[in-house]
């Protein structure tokens, strides 16, 4: 090792900043703290010919005595590696390789910064300890003081009387004041012994012992605890522990208490195998739930997993059961919400190809709150060929199925279903329109076990169905105003026919179809239920057209679709399935728009108006006005007639309508509500109101909600019904940053608490 002086003036001085910056970003929540800068490095990489490990000092001037002791006096810089140090006076003695430094003091290397009153280093152990220190650790929000700082030969810090916080100085929401913290830089985490943290300068807590992390690195520990309040549960606590068992995996123990029932535990296992494998089991348990009269046993179970084998081999698997049909209804679930009611078991394998596909697939579906069960499918076996442009510019698929179909309840008899399905179409592409023409052949064949409760079914079944289908789009545009504005408008007339042959499935057994949907681009779909037990026949023609507005930066700024069905046949499956109980000559009239309609204001609404009757079978619209970033006011509506209730089989028409906000009250502090309410009912719904505060530092939320509860008949308390048809509650987070909470609180995943979920309604393309 080498030993370098240079007498100089340093170029940098005058650059030299001896108070700490901070900066806010425009991001709420977000700060960058930015402690003072030594200006050595600069001053280094002038100097030629110095090597990595040499030690190099700049001052104004210097007085050496050989084999002894150095002085330098006046910007003294001192540089070995990546640590430097900038300083008013400093002296090193070369017998103990001892370096000694004071005056407007700042140390810097790769993993922090420090400032302090005077410093004592042993060159050789590449060691230090500063007095009465100020630390930054770069990258991080972590900041503090310090009595004693000690750097250690392998680059970690040992404080002594400190502190630290994740908050700018001049703003210290919290600090966490410490005998003793040991700050591991490699692992990065830190130990502290003998803490008391304080919330705006008052003590709340006394932790004798503690672990932290100092940057996104997992670390086992208490995450900050959620506290609620509410009809159904009572006062509810969560103290949730994670576990950083390996890099591959973790778990997340949450013993969650709840006055009214009792003591909730959940378990979350996570795993990543590979960047390719991963997955998680979920296990939940409440024992003897007292807010039911004969406190019944709750529990759910789940995994769920998916991956990658290889280029061409894909699985994925799903599995959820729970205790009973109110689980969700009743108790805060880390797997699925209130408004569930399907659980979905999956296990499928898939072999992807360059011209072919393969799959194996059993599936299995609890459907929570119904009496019927839906069949399982064990196995389904799916092959599917493509060949694009094989003869004179045709492309051929052939698509095939072998499922079977097996029921938990012995009354309904298994079924096995082999489908094939060869088609040939050919599609004629140009930038003034599209024309697709194809023809199919459904080919189902059936084998039916005989069942007491469907005697009607036939055993053996063989349909063949044609299919013939012709899609045609033309292209025009325009230059147009609009609001006084020059628009280039689009008009997409588009048309189909469609022929489906009728073949006589009163033999058949419903399995796994269910009717579609008609909104507009359900008209233009080549069937009526999905699934393959029903293939309604079909002679028809659909008429529609988009017709599109853009500015002149190409930006989509009005979107308005509308189309009708024209039957040239009354369909004898849908009557067959008394989907239809009267003679129509055309469908519903379906119309979409999607539109700015000035500045921040949005429109986005859809209608399906049965024009024979004169009545609307479905209808929705949202009026949004954002007018930055963070703000948002939505108006919205929606009307459904003669919606079935499962329940009891009745009709019911819902008119519902609703009022969504999120609004900056300032930089910090944000509100989100809403209200929900039911017109025919004349009653509400949902309310919703939070207003969370979040600082660099530390975020708070509270809120509360008032909204309807969904029950279901079940045999946890049969004959007696003692949950609330209505849930209020008040709810607490609180995170503070850096101290191992579960992150900032997101006003997004606000607007998506309740039953409503808030969807931008705009879909227009840039």
């Amino acid at each position: 090792m080498q030993i370098r002086y240079f007498m100089a003036y340093c170029l940098l001085a005058n650059g030299l900043i001896n108070s700490q910056q901070v900066m806010a970003s425009e991001a709420l929540g977000h700060c960058a703290i930015i402690p003072p800068v030594s200006p050595t490095a600069n001053d280094r990489d002038a100097v030629a010919g110095i090597q990595a490990d040499d030690i190099v000092i700049i001052s104004d001037s210097s007085y050496a005595e050989m084999d002894n002791t150095a002085h330098f006096t006046g910007d003294v810089s001192f540089s070995q590696g990546s640590r430097h140090i900038s300083a008013d006076n400093a002296s090193v003695n070369q017998p103990k390789q001892q370096l000694n430094a004071s005056g407007n003091l700042v140390f810097k290397d790769d993993m922090f910064t420090v400032t302090a009153d005077s410093l004592v280093a042993q060159m050789a152990s590449n060691s230090a300890t500063l007095s009465g220190a100020k630390y930054w650790l770069h990258g991080q929000q972590v900041n503090g003081d310090a009595e004693e700082l000690e750097i250690t030969k392998d680059n970690n810090l040992v404080l002594s009387g400190t502190n630290f916080t994740t908050c700018p100085p001049e703003s210290q929401s919290w600090l966490l004041e410490a005998r003793k913290i040991r700050i591991d830089s490699e692992e990065e985490w830190g130990e502290v012994w003998d803490a008391k943290l304080r919330v705006a300068d008052i003590p709340i807590m006394y932790i004798p012992y503690m672990t932290v992390p100092i940057s996104d690195k997992r670390k086992s520990g208490f995450l900050f605890p959620e506290f609620s309040t509410s009809t159904t549960n009572g006062v509810q606590i969560s103290t949730p522990y994670y576990w950083n068992i390996a890099p591959e995996y973790d778990l997340t123990f949450t013993p969650d208490y709840m006055s009214a029932r009792g003591l909730f535990l959940k378990t979350e296992f996570r795993y990543m195998n590979s960047p390719e494998q991963s997955g998680q089991f979920n296990v939940e348990y409440l024992a003897d739930d007292r807010k039911l009269a004969n406190s019944p046993d709750r529990y759910l179970y789940h995994w769920n997993h998916s991956g990658k084998i290889n280029d061409n081999w894909r699985v994925q698997a799903n599995y959820t059961d729970v205790s009973d049909n109110n689980y969700f209804n009743d108790l805060n679930s880390q797997v699925a919400r209130a408004t569930d009611n399907q659980l979905s078991r999956i296990g499928e394998a898939s072999y992807f190809d360059q011209d072919w596909d393969f799959s194996v697939r059993v599936q299995d579906i609890k459907v929570l709150g119904e009496e019927e069960k839906p069949y399982q499918v064990m196995p389904q076996l799916n092959f599917n060929y493509y060949n694009k442009d094989f003869w004179q510019n045709l492309d051929f698929t052939f698509g095939t199925e072998v499922t079977n179909f097996r029921h938990q309840d012995a009354l309904y008899g298994s079924a096995t279903r082999v489908h094939m399905e060869p088609s040939i179409a050919l599609p004629i592409h140009a930038p003034f329109g599209s024309l697709t023409s194809e023809i199919k052949l459904l080919q189902t064949n059936y084998w039916q076990d005989e069942s007491s409760l469907q005697p009607e079914l036939d055993k053996t079944v063989n349909r063949t169905i044609p299919q013939l289908q012709i899609n045609g789009q033309i292209n025009f545009e325009r230059q147009t105003q609009f609001l006084s504005t020059p628009m280039r408008q689009t008009f997409e007339p588009q048309f189909q026919y469609l022929f489906v042959g009728y073949e006589d499935q009163s033999g058949i057994g419903i399995y796994d179809s269910a009717q579609l949907q008609e909104d507009y681009f359900g008209l233009f779909r080549d069937r009526r239920f999905s699934g393959l037990d029903r293939v309604a026949d079909a002679n028809q023609m659909t008429l529609g057209f988009t017709t599109r507005l853009y500015n002149d930066n190409n930006r989509e700024q009005m979107k308005f679709s509308v189309g009708q069905i024209l039957y040239f046949q009354e369909s004898k499956v849908l009557k067959a399935q008394s989907v239809t109980t009267q003679e129509q000559s055309t469908s519903v009239l379906a119309a979409e728009l999607d539109t700015r309609v000035y500045d921040d204001w949005f429109v986005s609404a859809s209608v399906q108006h049965d024009t024979e009757h004169g009545e609307n079978k479905k209808s929705q619209a949202t009026l949004d006005y954002r007018p930055g970033s963070g703000k948002l006011l939505q108006f919205s509506y929606r009307y459904i007639p003669d919606l079935v209730n499962n329940n009891t089989n009745d009709k019911v028409n819902i008119s519902q309508a609703g009022l969504r906000t999120t609004w900056p009250i300032s930089d910090d502090l944000y509100f989100v509500g809403n209200w929900y309410y039911d017109i025919n009912e004349r009653r509400n719904i949902e309310n919703y109101a939070g207003i969370q505060y979040e600082s660099c530092c530390w975020a708070v939320r509270f809120s509360y909600h008032y909204r309807i509860k969904t029950n279901y008949d079940d045999d946890l308390n049969p004959g007696i019904d003692t949950r609330e048809e209505f849930e209020s509650g008040f709810y607490l987070n609180f995170v503070i940053k850096g101290l191992g909470g579960s992150g900032p609180l997101g006003v997004d995943d606000m607007l998506n608490e309740g039953l409503f979920n808030y969807r931008k309604p705009l879909y227009l393309r840039n």
